[in-house]
């Protein structure tokens, strides 16, 4: 067990022995909250990171006095700034990541994300992201979730018929022309995005191979509202929340969305691309 996990563990353990301190059931503690009652579950068995949110509202939900309360908020902010190892979080399980990311996009309103190699989460199909489960199962050994992470991932993208939200995405046509599933499925992959691009509160961008790029795209990154960017590598979740590493990427985001084709523009390089795994795709 890595020490993310224990540390994961005993906050969880923390916010039981509070609520049942407070006499509440799960679910008592849930409608106070207007959460799921899973969320409690999640939290408190430690399938999922409570955020400096969580632990504030719960806190005051029970009435926890205000050193427990500091205490709390401290241990939540150490964790969700760890430089988590990808293999072990992994391990954890694919479905409590998705939880995890799900929780964040709820309190985001700005979404901004670039995406050179890899159609963005939340535009996936099902078959798509179910492709891109198995691959990530093997690679990091991860628990046996698949069917649980691809209706979590589904049910995150409701969040894109929310209008009072922004979403913002700029990816390259590499993104788009690299197979990490059947031809037939990266068509209906395709004709997702022809479909989301057209949603009133989505800008959806492709920078084209025959425009130069304005920096080596060298990671996708995810930006939410001004108060924290997401850098995936290989081997570590970076979570930045320096304004400095914000205003830098909000730079980068910028420069490689002025490169970009959105709106009619953008989808005629998608409708370029869906003809070409038309050919690739057996009748």
């Amino acid at each position: 067990m890595t020490s993310f996990q224990q540390a994961r563990i005993d906050l969880g353990s923390q916010l039981r022995q509070l609520r049942e301190a407070a006499h509440l059931s799960g679910k008592e503690l849930a409608e106070r909250l207007r959460w799921q009652p899973s969320k409690v579950s999640r939290l408190e068995n430690a399938r999922q990171t409570a955020t400096e949110d969580d632990v504030v509202v719960w806190a005051q939900a029970v009435n926890a006095s205000p050193d427990t309360t500091d205490e709390l908020i401290r241990q939540s902010i150490a964790l969700l700034e760890r430089h988590d190892d990808w293999k072990q979080r992994h391990r954890s399980g694919l479905a409590a990541i998705q939880e995890d990311v799900r929780d964040l996009e709820a309190r985001t309103k700005v979404f901004r994300v670039f995406e050179p190699g890899i159609i963005v989460g939340l535009l996936q199909t099902s078959e798509y992201a179910r492709h891109v489960f198995r691959k990530v199962k093997r690679l990091y050994s991860a628990a046996d979730q698949i069917d649980a992470a691809v209706r979590v991932r589904m049910q995150r993208q409701e969040i894109l018929y929310d209008r009072t939200r922004t979403f913002r995405f700029v990816v390259t046509e590499a993104a788009l022309r690299t197979m990490l599933a059947p031809p037939e499925v990266m068509r209906g992959q395709l004709d997702r995005l022809l479909a989301v691009s057209t949603l009133p509160n989505v800008e959806f961008g492709v920078i084209p191979f025959g425009t130069e790029l304005p920096a080596n795209p060298v990671n996708g990154f995810w930006i939410y509202n001004e108060a924290m960017v997401a850098v995936a590598t290989m081997t570590k979740d970076l979570i930045l929340r320096d304004p400095d590493d914000i205003s830098f990427y909000v730079r980068a985001f910028d420069d490689y969305a002025k490169s970009a084709e959105f709106g009619e523009p953008g989808r005629e390089v998608i409708i370029a691309i869906l003809h070409d795994y038309r050919k690739q795709t057996p009748h």
